[in-house]
Order: structure tokens, then C-alpha cells, then sequence
């Protein structure tokens, strides 16, 4: 199955255009603003499951699968994968749509693990559902 046949797993958690900023000479777009992007969508959706501040502990497993481009809308979908007692494990997807409005890709996927944490930034249980 094709990437445009494909869909992405889990839910749509943030949508951001690339612009030229972001990028290198040639067009395509640093793989450090990807991770930030993906590091932001894994933080809200863990901030959900842990109703409350979370912080990342770990990058668990990241794939670069193709390049983002100027002018792409790079959207990450996220799932909650493992809850432990303080840790929560989201499973990432980021889709490229091709400038703005062309054919959806996935560009990259990833595991990102953070920690419920309490108003003294210590780690706090995560609620059980």
C-alpha cells in the first residue's frame, strides 16, 4: 500500500506549516524542527492522558522516512501506547502534506516517553482511567 493509500494511526494533535525559516539552503527542513514538532504533539497528548504537566524523559525510537519541504503542512498524530505508574509511552506519526494542499506522506515516525509531574517538578503518579 502507497503512503496516499495509507492513513495515519492515531489522533490528529497538531497541524504547522513549514516555512523558509525552518529549512536549509536546499528546501528541506532540519530534522531538529521535525523532532520539535513531534515533541510537542507527544507533550500535549501526554499532558491529556496525565490531566496535568509532563515532562520528556526520552526519544525511545525515531525514523526519518522522507524529507519535509518549504511549504509542506507537517501534521503528527499521536496514541497513547503504554501508561505506567508515573511514565507514559506515545506512539507518533507525522504526515506531510504536499505544499499545503498536494498528497499526504508520512515523513516520520517515533516513541517518545515522558513522566507525570507535580507542581515541584517531581514525578506524580499517572491517573488511572
Amino acid at each position: 500500500m502507497s503512503d496516499t493509500e495509507a492513513r495515519p494511526r492515531g489522533e490528529l494533535t497538531t497541524r504547522t506549516l513549514a516555512m523558509p525559516g525552518d529549512a536549509n539552503p536546499s528546501g528541506d527542513i532540519f530534522g531538529g524542527w521535525v523532532l520539535s514538532q513531534m515533541d510537542i504533539a507527544a507533550g500535549i497528548a501526554a499532558g491529556n492522558r496525565a490531566q496535568g504537566r509532563v515532562a520528556t524523559v526520552a526519544v525511545d525510537a525515531m525514523s526519518f522516512i522522507r524529507p519535509v519541504y518549504v511549504g509542506d503542512v507537517m501534521c503528527v498524530y499521536t496514541e497513547v501506547e503504554k501508561t505506567g505508574r508515573t511514565s507514559i509511552t506515545i506512539r507518533l506519526e507525522a504526515w506531510a502534506l504536499r505544499n499545503r494542499l498536494g498528497s499526504r506522506v508520512k515523513v516520520t515516525e517515533g516513541h517518545f516517553t515522558f513522566v507525570a509531574i507535580d507542581e515541584q517538578r517531581r514525578p506524580r503518579p499517572v491517573p488511572q482511567l
